[in-house]
């Protein structure tokens, strides 16, 4: 890419796609010269903002961490380990396009694809002029660089939320997430508040629905089907996003954890950390480089990418944003409000 950015996560050379850190296809990490850091906001709820709707989760001890073995050895999925956390509420949803802009409209927040005036798009959902192509990741061509894509213009220029109002927010950074929240009096969920909200009560399952992909010979989320990436046969019926309400949710109410887009968790990730990890409402790392990213895509398929599952990690550096992330916001719940 040019003009001071570089798409920096790829594959080794030679390496045999299927066993290296497949993060290119996930989400690219678009490396940014120039001034970056949060941007003030009014944290005071603006008065046109009608709250989303929240899912009680009771807390309580789960293992986390992967016991069927699905995860890439560098994202770090095991030792399976105990945790418990305390109860808390999470949005049903990830945050949608239509709340998001209630939230930009009450503050006149500008996100970091605005600010640095470019974002990553996927081939197949581009709607810009050639000239506005960058050009693709490295190692990962189907990722492009485009000027002038951000959460209003998904696809490029040429694009617009029109009849996508219930679709999830995306070409969100972590920092944009922590300013919807910083606004909305709520914050982003830990590393094990989410894998604990997504697992539905199910005792180590490897989807929010159970083991299997499609029971019955249904899907339940919304991934890829066909020839990544070339051709997406969009069995599900989605080739990108779908709403936040679509396929069902799981048993505390959530709707599509894993699946449809990435979701921004407040730690920092380290592919060791569950070697060291607390027991108690673990806060991720001190420190690090880039931010936890749970539950997958609608660019996942298994022949590259198989995180669409409540184990699976991933990460990005918190100013990057990608047509295919977002977020869901949480609030800790005191015992007597439980």
């Amino acid at each position: 890419m040019t003009e001071g950015t570089k798409a920096a996560a790829s594959a080794p050379p030679g390496a045999d796609p299927g066993r290296a850190r497949r993060e290119p296809c996930c989400s690219p990490t678009l490396r940014h010269d120039g001034p970056r850091g949060p941007r003030p906001i009014d944290p005071t709820p603006g008065p046109t903002i009608s709250p989303a709707e929240q899912c009680f989760v009771p807390g309580g001890r789960f293992l986390m961490g992967d016991r069927f073995g699905d995860g890439d050895p560098a994202d770090g999925e095991v030792p399976v380990h105990e945790v418990h956390v305390d109860p808390f509420t999470i949005d049903a949803t990830a945050v949608t396009n239509g709340a998001f802009a209630a939230f930009v409209d009450a503050t006149g927040y500008v996100t970091d694809a605005e600010t640095h005036g470019f974002s990553a798009v996927f081939h197949m959902a581009l709607a810009a002029h050639p000239s506005d192509v960058m050009g693709p990741a490295a190692g990962a061509p189907w990722w492009l660089g485009v000027r002038g894509a951000s959460w209003r213009n998904p696809g490029g220029r040429f694009s617009d939320l029109e009849g996508l109002d219930d679709h999830p927010v995306v070409h969100v950074s972590w920092d944009d997430a922590v300013a919807y929240c910083t606004w909305s009096g709520r914050r982003l969920p830990t590393e094990a508040e989410w894998e604990f909200a997504s697992r539905g009560g199910l005792t180590g399952a490897r989807f929010p629905w159970g083991d299997e992909l499609k029971p019955d010979g249904v899907w339940r989320t919304n991934i890829w089907q066909g020839d990544f990436p070339v051709h997406n046969s969009a069995e599900d019926g989605w080739v990108t996003t779908a709403p936040v309400r679509s396929f069902a949710p799981n048993h505390y109410g959530l709707w599509q954890t894993v699946g449809n887009v990435w979701e921004w968790c407040a730690d920092w990730f380290d592919p060791s950390y569950y070697r060291t990890s607390p027991s108690d409402n673990p806060q991720g790392p001190g420190r690090g480089t880039t931010r936890v990213l749970r539950g997958g895509s609608y660019l996942c398929h298994d022949s590259y990418c198989n995180r669409y599952r409540n184990a699976a990690r991933s990460s990005n550096t918190p100013d990057s944003s990608m047509g295919n992330a977002g977020f869901r916001t949480v609030a800790t719940t005191h015992p007597e409000e439980a």
